[in-house]
């Protein structure tokens, strides 16, 4: 292979991303002249703003956009999943019979999920970078954390005395190239309003998951309130029900969670070798006792639907995130991008410090590699899974740091960051005892295989009791199940947590001490130096780049654009559209192709020409879920709620040949409304075009 002239690796790394469709753009950065040469379409800042206060972020990890001047969301049926489980019983399974609230007395709360609506970006980077200074080390890394807290808690005093309900949030975009506020409108009363089956929302079920053609209802409303009444919410989007047409452009507006696109070779490598590589161990082994459990009844088999789905969905989402980046072509491709980029930086003195930041990377991966096992078991809660303990580890650190001054605090701990804690853990929710057990038993035994019996930390945590009993014992004597015992230990802060004699909360004390040590050492150690090199990158990249290229997603609002395409695979065209009587088709009367009988009843009387889901080439990765697709006129066309396999990888890079995106077609969720549930109140609310 011939080197590359430092010319035209300038020239190459200036270019941008400008191919395909690719990006996740934030809407202060939306490459609008891209847009308009590839497709002919004007993004104006009017549109902007419309799209931008109707897309909503619910906080568990899901977007929803506002389709009524009433406060209704609409968003996929499995980011309502903890909420249909929440609110279902053994004589009352929502998520097998679905739920319709026939008017709004009649919606129920969804007591753990809050939603926000972006309603402003602020840019800090300057007050942030006088704060730090020029150091890179532990000290400095504090530093940024505490000028973070302190923007955080004055932009939010600054909305209280206002007598505003916004929250502000924090957020370090391009590895610390730039640090915003966004401001939020925060709601904390969410209603369950509408959900189909689950036999047809996951039709298909994990067989299906990340294919296509596809055929899943995957579609759900919930509805904002605020001091008891629904919201009012002007900024909405109208449907469009025939949808888009094949080739037409649309956007996708929504919070992808992360992708580790500008990540250095180094750091993918450590992702590879041990990120995904111990994960994919433990939970594969995790699933095996997850389907075991369901064996054994059918009431068992609906307590673990709700933590088997996100198992076996994020199984498979990680296993093709490891054959990414076993994948000799694309590690080359990126081991070739980054000498390019490296060649850059070199030939320019002004980015020297740029120049070090790879190797002070793999330094601190180096690092990490001597205790990552113990920072996962230990602080990032793998030794102490399940509700109640995970309840235990919350209470615990939340009541330490509480005592603290707010800059002080780890920033999950922070004021601003407290009221979506509280109501998450003071929410009430079933308790399913053997499902504890399991969860708890699996945690503990791993802790031994992994950290080694005569470890420290693991004989803290078992004594002389071996993991099973020591699991089996704390969870039937633990009152951390009870709503109204979890918040007399929040409300008594640190007092009530060290005098209580819970045991399951005095197994979290014993091992907080522990954990804060492995803590402090990933931070001095991995954290602050990981950090400052990667701001170093950043102001490299920008010097080299501009800013004409998007940054990693981080569970922040981002725009993508694309078209309504299928693709090529295997000498065979990939339609890009699916349509009822492909439903019908596919059904066999078994799980997971078993349609629910009002829908095998319903059958002779609907239109089996109605297009029920497509793929376009909208750049999307989780987190995206329930994220509105929508035309060049701003009306909703479709709703977010898969990719295709190939997409997987896209977190390390996108493919425009391959990666799709899956959503909803408007057709399927008005027929589905009008024709299948009679929902007809529903289809006067919304704007149907």
């Amino acid at each position: 292979m011939h080197k590359m002239p430092i010319l035209a690796a300038i020239l190459l790394l200036a270019a941008g991303p400008a191919l395909a469709d690719e990006g996740m753009w934030t809407f202060d950065n939306f490459p609008r002249q891209a847009v308009r040469e590839r497709y002919g379409i004007d993004v104006r800042q009017d549109w902007l703003d419309r799209v931008r206060q109707a897309t909503v972020r619910l906080e568990g990890g899901c977007t929803g956009s506002v389709v009524s001047p009433a406060g209704l969301v609409l968003t996929n049926h499995h980011c309502v999943r903890q909420c249909l489980q929440e609110l279902s019983g053994p004589a009352r399974d929502l998520q097998d019979a679905g739920f319709l609230a026939r008017d709004r007395a009649a919606e129920e709360r969804c007591a753990a999920v809050q939603a926000s609506i972006l309603e402003r970006i602020e840019e800090v980077t300057p007050a942030v970078r006088a704060a730090v200074g020029d150091g890179a080390g532990p000290a400095a890394n504090e530093r940024r954390k505490a000028a973070l807290t302190r923007l955080v808690e004055a932009c939010e005093a600054d909305w209280r005395r206002r007598g505003d309900p916004h929250a502000c949030e924090a957020v370090t975009l391009y590895g610390g190239g730039q640090y915003f506020l966004y401001h939020y409108r925060r709601y904390t009363d969410l209603r369950l309003v509408f959900a189909p089956e689950g036999e047809v929302a996951f039709f298909g079920g994990d067989i299906d998951n990340f294919q296509f053609p596809r055929w899943n209802l995957d579609f759900a409303l919930l509805r904002l309130y605020v001091d008891g009444q629904p919201a009012r919410t002007p900024d909405f989007l109208r449907w469009r029900r025939a949808g888009a047409a094949a080739g037409e452009a649309v956007f996708v507006a929504g919070h992808p969670g992360s992708t580790q696109r500008l990540q250095t070779v180094a750091q993918l490598q450590f992702e590879r070798e041990f990120v995904l590589g111990h994960w994919l161990l433990r939970a594969a082994e995790l699933r095996g006792r997850y389907l075991q459990f369901a064996a054994e009844g059918a009431e068992h088999a609906r307590i673990i639907e709700g933590p088997l789905f996100p198992l076996e969905n994020a199984l498979k989402v990680r296993r093709n995130q490891m054959a990414t980046l076993l994948d000799h072509d694309f590690m080359a491709a990126r081991e070739k991008e980054e000498r390019a980029l490296r060649a850059a930086v070199a030939a320019q003195a002004r980015l020297k410090p740029g120049a070090v930041a790879w190797a002070d990377i793999e330094a601190a991966l180096a690092s990490y590699r001597g205790f990552y096992d113990r920072h996962v078991f230990l602080e990032r809660g793998a030794a102490l899974q399940g509700d109640l303990a995970a309840a235990a580890r919350l209470l615990v650190r939340a009541a330490a740091e509480r005592a603290k001054p707010d800059e002080a605090r780890q920033r999950q701990f922070t004021e601003a960051a407290l009221p979506l804690l509280r109501q998450e853990l003071l929410a009430p929710q079933p308790v399913y005892p053997e499902l504890e057990i399991l969860r708890l038993t699996f945690s503990l035994e791993k802790l031994v295989e992994y950290l080694g019996v005569d470890d420290p930390a693991v004989r803290l945590a078992l004594g002389r009791e071996a993991p099973r009993t020591l699991a089996t014992r704390l969870v039937r004597e633990t009152r951390l199940g009870d709503p109204a015992f979890r918040a007399q230990l929040w409300e008594g802060g640190q007092a009530a947590v060290e005098q209580s004699r819970d045991p399951l909360l005095a197994l979290a004390l014993r091992l907080e001490p522990e954990a804060q040590a492995v803590r402090r050492r990933y931070e001095d150690q991995v954290e602050a130096p990981l950090h400052a090199a990667e701001e170093r990158l950043a102001a490299a990249r920008f010097a080299v780049r501009g800013t004409a290229t998007y940054p990693d997603a981080t569970f922040t609002l981002r725009l993508s654009y694309g078209a309504v395409q299928g693709w090529r695979e295997g000498g065979r065209e990939i339609a890009p559209f699916t349509t009822l009587d492909g439903l019908y088709a596919r059904a066999t009367g078994q799980p997971p192709f078993r349609l629910p009988a009002r829908w095998l009843q319903a059958r002779d009387r609907l239109n089996l020409d109605t297009p029920f889901d497509f793929v376009t080439t909208n750049d999307i990765v989780g987190g995206n879920s329930g994220s509105p697709v929508i035309d060049a006129r701003g009306r909703l066309v479709g709703l977010a709620f898969d990719g295709n396999i190939h997409s997987i990888g896209g977190d390390y890079g996108y493919d425009a040949a391959l990666n799709r995106a899956v959503a909803v077609h408007p057709a399927a969720m008005v027929l589905a409304l009008g024709e299948v549930y009679g929902a007809q109140a529903l289809l006067r609310e919304l704007a149907i075009e």
